[in-house]
């Protein structure tokens, strides 16, 4: 055996219920996890993923003498996947931020009122009026970035084009 593999359980070879080894191990798994990436929601992923790998191998697993070193090494391999796919993703970003600066769209002309109220509407109205109006997009293209029908966009867009209206009149009151 290599000294890289764990040692398997010898003499009666009995295994340890998966869901009372989890109850046992996950608390300091996730403590583990939470001291090498510095964020509990990232930490808890990251434990969970090991022991669903364990879960996954659970026949082969289950036999090692220390089947929670396993695991915490799984966590630590993962945290150290992460922290260099984060790095490499803030370098691409750097380097696409030199390459190309982008300026917003000039919404010059158009009040905080208007847009404050885009934002009080339903996600798919907000999605659909900021692409029919700040990126120009047709119904059709309208349609095939958000996965959703023609028919659909047009709805939405009469939706929230009245509820914008009335909420607008309302506050110059316009509206008796």
């Amino acid at each position: 055996m290599s000294s890289m593999e764990p040692e398997i359980l010898g003499g009666d070879g009995v295994q340890e219920d998966f869901e009372v080894f989890y109850d046992r191990e996950f608390s300091q798994v996730v403590g583990l996890a939470y001291a090498l990436c510095g964020s509990w929601p990232t930490a808890e992923d990251l434990a969970q993923d090991a022991f669903v790998s364990a879960k996954r191998r659970w026949s082969v697993v289950g036999a090692y003498e220390q089947p929670g070193a396993w695991v915490r090494r799984a966590v630590a391999n993962r945290s150290v996947s992460l922290t260099r796919r984060r790095v490499s993703e803030a370098k691409a970003m750097l380097r696409l931020r030199r390459q190309r600066r982008v300026d917003p769209p000039d919404l010059d002309g158009t009040d905080d009122k208007f847009w404050s109220e885009v934002r009080r509407l339903t996600p798919r109205q907000r999605q659909v009026i900021s692409l029919h109006y700040v990126n120009d997009l047709r119904v059709r293209e309208i349609a095939e970035v958000l996965e959703i029908s023609e028919a659909t966009v047009k709805t939405h867009l009469q939706r929230a084009r009245s509820t914008l209206q009335a909420r607008l009149a309302d506050q110059r009151g316009l509206r008796p």
